[in-house]
């Protein structure tokens, strides 16, 4: 049986859900699923300039489970970049 997924702290709402790249219409654009936690740590290590013990603390997670999810985040947006994705920022 899976272990149930934990509730993290997310401390911000996206007013902005959806990036695309320049001049191509969306309906030609493959999509890459950002999640809120995602994008809560994100913002928590780079705008907020948080060292990782902090970020983990303040999403309420281990600093183990704030690094994977950081770097899921992290794989998401490159491959966007290079590959000229969109991307949506979901809530789970």
């Amino acid at each position: 049986m899976v272990r149930p997924r934990l509730c993290r702290k997310i401390n911000f709402d996206p007013e902005v859900t959806y990036f695309k790249p320049q001049g191509v219409p969306m309906q030609f654009l493959e999509i890459v699923d950002l999640t809120t936690e995602e994008a809560e740590a994100l913002r928590l290590r780079n705008i907020e300039d948080l060292e990782q013990i902090e970020c983990a603390k303040r999403m309420k997670t281990s600093q183990s489970t704030f690094q994977r999810i950081l770097s899921s985040a992290y794989k998401k947006i490159t491959e966007a970049i290079i590959k000229g994705k969109a991307i949506k920022i979901k809530k789970i």
